[in-house]
Formats: C-alpha cells, sequence, structure tokens
C-alpha cells in the first residue's frame, strides 16, 4: 500500500511537471500569435500585468496578512529594482526577441538561464566555485556550454529542416527574394540578441530576488509588489511609445484569448503550478524538465504557426540543454555533498558531547568514596 502510495506521488509530480511545461510553451505560442494579429508589443505587457496584479494581489493579500514583514522605503525602493529586472526588462526583451525570431529559439534560449544565472552568482560571490573537484569542472563546463549553444542560435542559422518545393523566380523576382532573405536574417540575428537580454535580465532577477527574499520572505507579496512596480514601468513606457489610443482596443476574440492566458495563466497559474513542484520535487527536479518545454514548444509551432526549423537552432538548443544538465548535477552533487558533510559533523559533535559527558560521570563516580 504504500508503494503504491509513493508512486502515485511521482506519477502526481510528474504530471504537474509536464502541465508546467505545457503552460510555458503556450504561453510562447500564445506571444507569438498576438503578435502576428497586431496586439501592440507595449500594451500586451501592460494587459498581462493588470490581470497577474488582478489575480496575484488578492491571494497575496489574505494568504500572507501574519507572515508579511512592514513595508519601508528601502524596500519599496529594492522593489522597484526588482520589477525593472524581472518584469520590464525581462517580458520587454521577450516580447523583441520573439517578434523577430520564434518561439522554438525563445524557449531554446531560456534554457541557458540557469548557467548565466551561476555566472551571475559567482561573480556577486553568492556561488563558490571549485575547480578542484568533478562537480565545479561539471559547473564551469557546463556553463560555458550553455552560452556557447546560445551564441551558436545567435550567429548560425544553418539550413531548414522542413524543405519546400521553391519553383523558379525571374531574375528580379529572385532579387527581391535574396533582399528578403538578408533582411530576414539580419531581424532574426536581431532578435535572438534581445532573448540574451531577455535571459540575462531574468537570471539577475532571480539573483536578485534571493536577496530581497531574505528582508521580505513573503513571497506572493513580494511577486504582487513586483508586477505593480512592472505595470507603472511598462505605463511610463507606453506614454512615450504608444500614444495612439486605437493600439489600446481590443478589437477581436482572439486579442482577448492571448491577453487572458497571458495573465492569468503564464502569470498566475504557473507561479502556483511551479511552486507545488519545487515543493514536491525541488528545484532541480524543475530544471531539469525544462527542455521538454523547448521539444513541446517546437511541435506546437510547426503544427499551428508553420514555423521553420533550422539545423543552427536544434544544434545550439542541444548545446545548451546538455550544459544545463552538467550544471544542474554538479551543483546538485554539491549541495548533497555538503548536507552530508553537516550531517557528518553534527554526529561527531554529538558524539564527543557524549564522550565528553561520560568522562566527566566517570571522574565523578571515581570521586565519591
Amino acid at each position: 500500500m504504500a508503494n503504491l502510495s509513493k508512486c502515485s506521488e511521482k506519477t502526481k509530480l510528474l504530471m504537474g511537471l509536464l502541465a508546467l511545461q505545457l503552460c510555458f510553451a503556450g504561453y510562447h505560442i500564445v506571444s507569438r500569435v498576438a503578435l502576428n494579429i497586431g496586439v501592440s508589443k507595449v500594451v500586451y505587457p501592460v494587459y498581462r500585468n493588470i490581470i497577474a496584479l488582478l489575480v496575484l494581489g488578492p491571494i497575496a493579500f489574505f494568504l500572507e496578512r501574519k507572515e508579511r514583514p512592514p513595508l519601508s522605503f528601502s524596500l519599496l525602493v529594492e522593489f522597484f529594482f526588482l520589477a525593472l529586472l524581472g518584469v520590464t526588462a525581462n517580458q520587454g526583451f521577450y516580447i523583441l526577441g520573439l517578434y523577430y525570431a520564434s518561439p522554438t529559439f525563445a524557449s531554446a534560449m531560456q534554457n541557458s538561464v540557469p548557467a548565466i544565472t551561476f555566472v551571475l552568482a559567482t561573480i556577486l560571490r553568492l556561488e563558490e566555485v571549485n575547480i578542484l573537484n568533478r562537480h565545479g569542472i561539471a559547473k564551469v563546463v557546463g556553463t560555458i556550454a550553455s552560452v556557447g549553444g546560445a551564441t551558436i542560435i545567435t550567429l548560425y542559422k544553418g539550413f531548414p529542416l522542413l524543405h519546400l518545393t521553391v519553383t523558379e523566380q525571374p531574375q528580379s523576382q529572385s532579387q527581391g527574394i535574396n533582399f528578403a532573405a538578408e533582411n530576414e536574417t539580419q531581424n532574426f540575428t536581431w532578435g535572438c540578441i534581445f532573448l540574451l537580454g531577455h535571459c540575462f535580465s531574468w537570471a539577475g532577477w532571480m539573483v536578485y530576488q534571493a536577496s530581497v527574499l531574505k528582508k521580505y520572505p513573503a513571497k506572493l507579496s513580494l511577486t504582487s509588489y513586483t508586477c505593480f512596480f512592472g505595470l507603472v514601468q511598462f505605463l511610463a513606457i507606453a506614454a512615450f511609445t504608444e500614444t495612439d489610443i486605437e493600439h489600446w482596443k481590443i478589437a477581436s476574440g482572439e486579442e482577448v484569448l492571448t491577453i487572458l492566458y497571458a495573465g492569468i495563466v503564464a502569470s498566475g497559474l504557473v507561479i502556483s503550478l511551479q511552486t507545488w513542484c519545487i515543493h514536491k520535487g525541488g528545484p532541480v527536479c524543475v530544471a531539469v524538465f525544462q527542455p521538454v518545454q523547448t521539444i513541446l514548444v517546437a511541435i506546437m509551432a510547426a503544427l499551428f504557426l508553420g514555423d521553420q526549423l533550422y539545423s543552427g537552432g536544434i544544434l545550439g538548443a542541444v548545446v545548451i540543454t546538455v550544459g544545463l544538465y552538467m550544471v544542474i548535477w554538479g551543483k546538485s552533487n554539491e549541495y548533497n555533498n555538503m548536507v552530508n558533510q553537516e550531517t557528518e559533523d553534527e554526529l561527531r559533535k554529538h558524539l564527543i558531547m557524549n564522550k565528553g559527558e561520560e568522562d566527566s560521570s566517570s571522574c565523578i563516580t571515581s570521586d565519591i568514596p
């Protein structure tokens, strides 16, 4: 009976992890659809954060009333900069990158976030690197591989994997096609550069968030404040870039669905589901499943958007995934070794104390006439 219960828990965790990656994959596709139908690149994140704030704000208010620390001006300043990294820069670079590239490449580039996070944490001395053991070497090599894979995607597009029949064109049309192809390659490169900015801002947000959480451990409330300040920052940007009121109007059901998915599923459901998965399986388990998202996005993008797959993107995604697993393996084993060492130290300390008490007791007994 116990084995059946254990198996059931593992099945629930597996289903939860797959659902999480499916929600993430759906966000890539939905965001691309939103851009294709003409939703503004600034209006889209504004509406997304409004919905996310409406969903998360009340939940945080009621669930964390007792554990929420008092606010201070310094905390509000940190929330502002946290939003600048985690919302404004993160979502802004992502939308720009997705506009010029594709959902598949956006998802593939995101696999480099754990490695970039490791680099930033090491620079800030929040993470220790010991290149004298295999775990430290694995983290360093994995980081280099992840960054290298992202570089491959950015600089090498490669040949298309889904070959289409092309009919012969007149010379004038052929020149136009060549110009369009060059322009497409340039846009793709810019898309990858923006996606790299997205990955760096995401990684920086996670590193910065870790330090803010020590001062303000109410996670949902912190997320709500981050959404609020991110919304204020996007509104400030929109005041200069989206002055046409027509761009703010929702003109179709498709636009409503894409915005609702981004706000409710990508910002609300995903946070809850990710928290549950981390609680049940740990952060390493969640990170290991991240490449599944790239596979799901590639399939969905080919089926629903007709996106082309290129060899450079596949090669870069494979290199990034290998690097990701090396970083996770090195980090996981170092953590386990640290826990085992602490357990051994505690046991040794306990034995020494017991031995000392026995010796003291023997001395007292020997002194009794």
